[in-house]
């Protein structure tokens, strides 16, 4: 396993066996109050004192990212939860009608639009299916014309129905499209790509969830969707967000995630996290932690 930096283009690059995953950031780090995850003050952020500098502040906020991942694996290139998007109507004042160069950090990467052969979103929340479609002459069409977009089944028909924050929005511009473009796959949480890229199902924080698992010559890394937002759920991990859809299925299974990937040599790359995004998880008393590789 090895790993590549570009601070000026704004991406990093992880090897795992004969597989590379490009992490491309679309947001500058966020600083978030911890109120954000339920049951969560400054103090309790403040317990950690781990989590400073990289995923905390002195003051006890969180630190979070905005970004997407491509991986290429057996001749394909994946694009990972294509963030927010260019000008989204949103609720969220922090995702209403963005203009960031995402693209061009894309492009500059080396994964031009048009050369991405699959997307794959873990879910269909607002910040991880928004590059889905981007805005041409008033309509939105997919940012990606050559590409399979792969929707887990479960996740398409809760996403339909979904109420919450700017979910209706989101399915409207960044999913529907899709659809009507004839460009969606509905896949079922056993889905693989080839034989290194595996869809896990993870649900919780929404029923289709799942986290990315990529196996390839001995070494394994993981992309790990909303399963954990942030750090402090390693070491919090009864932590949900204020957008989880089933609470306590979502505590059980990263209970289960941080039990299989603890102690190991695994890497996982956090969607939300921070510099550093790839780091292993270690057992810490009777809860873990993570430490940069």
């Amino acid at each position: 396993m090895s790993e590549q930096n570009s601070q000026l283009l704004n991406f990093k690059k992880w090897k795992i066996g004969n597989v590379t995953v490009t992490r491309i950031l679309e947001m500058d780090p966020m600083h978030i109050p911890p109120e954000w995850l339920l049951q969560t003050t400054a103090e309790t952020i403040k317990k950690h004192p781990w989590l400073q500098p990289n995923f905390a502040t002195s003051d006890g906020q969180i630190i979070a990212n905005i970004q997407g991942f491509v991986i290429e694996a057996g001749g394909q290139r994946i694009m990972v939860d294509p963030c927010v998007g260019n000008d989204k109507p949103r609720e969220s004042a922090a995702f209403n009608k963005l203009n960031n160069p995402f693209l061009e950090r894309l492009t500059a990467a080396g994964f031009p639009p048009e050369t991405i052969d699959y997307v794959l979103c873990t879910h269909l929340h607002v910040d991880h299916a928004g590059w889905n479609t981007r805005l041409v002459d008033g309509q939105w069409v997919p940012t990606f014309p050559n590409a399979r977009y792969l929707f887990g089944r479960v996740e398409v028909e809760y996403a339909k129905l979904d109420d919450g924050l700017d979910a209706k929005a989101t399915f409207e511009d960044s999913v529907q499209p899709i659809l009507d473009a004839g460009l969606a796959e509905l896949v079922e949480f056993d889905f693989r790509i080839g034989d290194e890229v595996f869809l896990e199902p993870s649900p919780g924080h929404t029923p289709g969830h799942c986290y990315i698992r990529i196996s390839s010559m001995g070494e394994e890394a993981v992309i790990t969707g909303d399963l954990i937002h942030h750090p402090i759920q390693a070491c919090e991990p009864d932590v949900c967000s204020n957008f989880c859809f089933n609470t306590d299925q979502a505590r059980a299974t990263r209970r289960l995630f941080l039990e299989k990937y603890s102690d190991t040599n695994t890497v996982v790359l956090g969607t939300h996290f921070t510099e550093p995004t790839g780091v292993r998880i270690l057992p810490h008393g009777n809860v873990w932690k993570v430490e940069e590789l």
